[in-house]
């Protein structure tokens, strides 16, 4: 490359432990970015992808951190500028779009205010009607419905796909040369990622502005991007054209990314039956599971729900959150959930704990009203940065269901609590960390462990593991497994990875605007799609090819344009 608009040499970033030492977090790290270029940065939870990404705009300031090396965006040497000149660096010149959005939003203030705020920073000569249709603009331009209404909402009112579209808005509203996107379609199901995805791409062709991405989902990285930079361990184990890297990697690591991603057309059958034999659950076999651990075989009914409905608001600001919906979910049974963001699948699962009472139908838990019951239902939420207290640490906020009723003593419940995050995959001596101090993927599976702590029948899983790499996405999705066939639990699966639901469930349900317009056996659902929604689903998850990537992005805008010209 002649030309570079981020040039990055031999980063490295240490962070303080605490007692006075540093952990190395990025190792060395040399990339360049040449205008209107895409790279993708990818790699397991806890790889340095986001720190690397944080150092880009001197997001690191502040924190303690060490930083070596050098990062130029632009011509601009982040390392040294300041005051003015590093805030037209951010924003002006780089734009971020963080992967947690509940966090990077202010909760008090309006979305379209926040967004047009950006905009007068950047442009003071600006009036406040300017910036706010410049964001209602933005907004729609990421696919926000009735822009101009949603604009006057908070953040707490949209779905968390909808917080992340805002954020991208926001990200694009100043249109930057450089955007750097952490994660940016974590939260999204797959027909609105494809929509971001191909906004960002003619965002590229449009204006000339580069993309660093950040993803640990393999499909999206090979339809977005133009090169490929894989970390471990905070170091770049390969990197390359996109086209070399996932069709001929040359890194073991890089192979093994790989063949851990999870395949549409892979059946939950064929996921069990390459599962090594086990032996008979303590106190033997659980009713309702076969000995593989693979499906229901008539199992008693745990939940049901019957004819549910949610409505939010009064008058003209009265919305259905979910529209008459009826399912039940068996003994040991997996429930997977799919639909668009906004179209009712966490509110659904929040009525099914209990979080959430229904304005008509009913929610039975072992015969009894769900909103009567105080034990056997738990929930995994969405977002863990903020389900979890960032003033106590890990092995507090996980103890806490233990130490309900003081049957157990301090000792015996952190000895649980230790086991608890060895099953998700995390050392047990973090019990004194705090969140800050994990990534997106370790707090998720901090998530888990709090959830499973009081042994619960059943657990609602609000994308459990969508912020998680494949290797780590795997592992979960296998313990989860495992904890179903010992003790008896029955999960209900909320995902926008269709993919990974079709692997862990025994049967499925699509839901659009509130209502679940199929259901069945995954196979069925997946091989032979009877409504127009559930086949659109389908033909929207990314694929590994980067060339058929390149021609269903072909696809969907010359289908784009002949619905404008029609």
């Amino acid at each position: 490359m002649t030309s570079s608009l981020l040039d990055v040499q031999d980063l490295t970033v240490d962070f303080p432990t605490g007692d006075g030492g540093f952990v190395r977090a990025v190792d060395g790290v040399s990339l360049r970015l040449a205008p209107g270029e895409a790279l993708g940065l990818v790699g397991e939870s806890g790889s340095g992808k986001s720190t690397v990404a944080g150092a880009l705009l001197g997001l690191h300031r502040g924190t303690g951190a060490r930083l070596g090396g050098a990062v130029r965006v632009g011509g601009v040497d982040v390392g040294s500028v300041t005051g003015r000149g590093l805030r037209r660096l951010r924003g002006g010149v780089a734009a971020m779009v963080f992967q947690d959005p509940l966090s990077a939003l202010d909760p008090y203030q309006a979305v379209g205010d926040q967004i047009a705020e950006v905009r007068r920073v950047h442009f003071p000569g600006s009036s406040r009607r300017a910036a706010r249709e410049r964001a209602v603009a933005a907004l729609e331009r990421v696919g926000i419905p009735d822009a101009a209404r949603r604009a006057r909402s908070r953040p707490h009112e949209f779905s968390g796909g909808m917080r992340q579209r805002a954020l991208i808005a926001m990200a694009l509203v100043c249109e930057p040369r450089l955007i750097v996107a952490d994660e940016p379609t974590t939260a999204l199901d797959v027909t609105v990622q494809a929509q971001i995805l191909d906004l960002l791409h003619e965002v590229r062709e449009g204006t000339g502005a580069g993309l660093v991405l950040v993803s640990h989902d393999l499909g999206v990285v090979a339809g977005s991007v133009d090169r490929v930079l894989v970390m471990r361990g905070g170091a770049a184990v390969e990197q390359g054209p996109v086209e070399r890297v996932l069709g001929a990697p040359e890194h073991p690591y890089t192979r093994r990314l790989l063949a851990s991603v999870p395949r549409l057309e892979t059946s939950r059958a064929s996921v069990v039956a390459a599962r090594p034999p086990r032996g008979p659950a303590p106190g033997g076999d659980v009713p309702g599971r076969d000995a593989s651990g693979g499906g229901t075989s008539g199992g008693d009914v745990l939940l049901e729900a019957v004819g549910v409905r949610k409505e939010f608001g009064r008058g003209r600001r009265r919305t259905v959150g979910v529209d008459g919906v009826s399912l039940t979910v068996a003994a040991g049974e997996t429930l997977g959930v799919v639909g668009e963001s906004g179209s009712g699948k966490t509110t659904l699962g929040r009525m099914l704990v209990g979080l959430l009472e229904p304005s008509g139908g009913s929610v039975r838990f072992r015969g009894e009203e769900v909103t009567g019951v105080r034990s056997g239902l738990q929930m995994v939420f969405q977002d863990p940065a903020s389900s979890l207290n960032p003033r106590r640490s890990i092995g507090e906020s996980v103890a806490d269901p233990l130490r309900v009723g003081g049957a157990l003593t301090d000792r015996e419940v952190t000895g649980r609590v230790r086991g608890l995050l060895e099953r998700v995959g995390l050392d047990p001596g973090w019990y004194g960390r705090y969140p800050h101090e994990l990534s997106g993927g370790q707090r998720q599976r901090v998530g888990i462990a709090r959830a499973l702590a009081p042994e619960p029948r059943l657990v609602v899983c609000d994308e459990p593991v969508s912020a998680l790499d494949v290797t780590t996405q795997a592992q979960v999705l296998e313990l989860l497994a495992d904890l179903q066939r010992e003790l008896g639990l029955a999960l209900v699966l909320i995902a926008h990875d269709l993919a990974v639901v079709r692997q862990a469930s025994d049967r499925v349900a699509v839901m659009r605007r509130g209502a679940v317009v199929e259901q069945g056996p995954p196979d069925t659902v997946y091989d032979a799609p009877r409504h127009p929604y559930t086949k659109a689903l389908l033909a929207a998850v990314p694929v590994l090819d980067p060339v058929e990537a390149a021609a269903r992005r072909a696809g969907r805008r010359a289908a784009a344009l002949d619905a404008v010209g029609a």
